[in-house]
């Protein structure tokens, strides 16, 4: 899978241009259903506007758009939206860009800078991580090893997901698809093989590189750690 970047947590931007104002929510989404319903329901908020006009990317690797001008001019508004989330490298996400008239014409190009200003004011507004395939790994060591697992998984910044300390110590952390291999045979050869290796599964997450999401079958968040 090609690495996105995705919505954690939504967000709002509102910009004013010539008396007129213009209104963006971002939201992440999973399906073209969950799109459609938010600019239904955003359409339903602002029942009082003359436009609301949108854009959403879904899919792994973005291949589901759309976008609607909503009554603008053909090409002056949903277009440009579209332009900002995928000049932002982002999937499974919706803007909804709503606008107050203010009784003064902008013109073509007008039009397209304050609905590109504003989605763009909205994505400021957002939480974004970058969605990755990897692998999600656990490994039980005995106590005279865990400084040298620590200190290697920090030194590389591999986020630690969780940390059981009982008769042995057992740690649950996260790595890229491309350097799982590479961390595992460090692992081995740092403890002179005394790590044992309990589970390591491929996953699909997302990160910032300092927070970690771990993301089931439908993209919804598992768990969340800070690093």
């Amino acid at each position: 899978m090609e690495d996105f970047r995705i919505i954690h947590k939504g967000g709002n931007g509102q910009i004013e241009e010539k008396r007129s104002r213009f209104i963006a929510a971002v939201r992440p989404v999973h399906s073209e259903e969950e799109a459609l319903a938010f600019i239904a329901a955003t359409k339903k908020t602002y029942w009082d506007a003359r436009h609301n006009c949108f854009a959403y990317i879904i899919g792994d690797r973005g291949q589901l758009k759309r976008c609607s001008d909503d009554g603008e001019p053909q090409g002056t508004a949903g277009r440009p939206i579209l332009d900002v989330l995928e000049g932002a490298h982002l999937t499974d996400v919706v803007c909804v860009v709503t606008r107050y008239f203010g009784g003064v014409l902008l013109g073509t190009g007008g039009l397209v800078r304050a609905y590109s200003g504003a989605a763009g004011a909205g994505l400021e507004d957002c939480e974004i991580l970058t969605k990755r395939t990897g692998h999600r790994i656990s490994v039980e060591m005995d106590y005279t090893d865990l400084g040298k697992v620590q200190y290697l998984l920090g030194q590389k910044q591999i986020p630690v997901l969780d940390s059981d300390y009982g008769s042995a110590v057992t740690m649950t952390f996260v790595t890229d698809a491309s350097e799982g291999e590479a961390v595992r045979k460090e692992l081995t050869d740092a403890t002179a093989a005394r790590i044992r290796i309990v589970r390591d599964e491929e996953i699909v997450f997302a990160s910032d590189g300092k927070k970690v999401v771990i993301l089931g079958s439908e993209g919804q968040t598992e768990k969340e750690v800070g690093s």
